[in-house]
């Protein structure tokens, strides 16, 4: 817990608009619709953390069938609320959420975060020749 914060799971409580905006000028899906990110919320399991007044501060989202297999995306915190262990916190609360225990995998990708997940055990791939992946990265800019 950090004094002045809270973590939310309910989508309701998610600021679309501070999502959006962040996601739309991330490295990982510049220029994404809001209704990609609308229906990508829909479908996911969301965690927010929001200051004492409401104000949304990170976000992160998991792709989950919530009995087997997870994917962890979308991980931002505010600019204006980074170095105060919020990122930590944040993905020690979605790691002990009762809906994810006993998966038998969970991923992501990252391109310079991989110092705060090794904390909470993620490894490079062991196996890397084993996975694939279809990748569109300028998907965003046809929309």
């Amino acid at each position: 817990m950090i004094p002045g914060y809270k973590i939310s799971s309910a989508n309701e409580d998610m600021d679309i608009s501070v999502i959006h905006g962040y996601l739309s000028r991330s490295y990982w899906s510049k220029d994404i619709p809001l209704a990609t990110v609308q229906t990508a919320m829909a479908h996911s399991l969301c965690f927010g953390v929001f200051t004492e007044a409401g104000q949304q501060v990170a976000f992160a989202r998991l792709i989950t069938d919530q009995a087997t297999f997870a994917y962890l995306a979308d991980v931002f915190v505010l600019e204006g609320h980074q170095g105060k262990g919020i990122s930590k916190w944040l993905i020690q609360t979605i790691l002990d959420d009762s809906r994810l225990q006993g998966l038998r995998r969970i991923i992501l990708a990252t391109r310079d975060a991989h110092s705060l997940y090794e904390q909470f055990g993620f490894k490079t791939l062991a196996s890397p020749e084993k996975f694939m992946a279809l990748h569109q990265p300028n998907i965003y800019k046809s929309v």
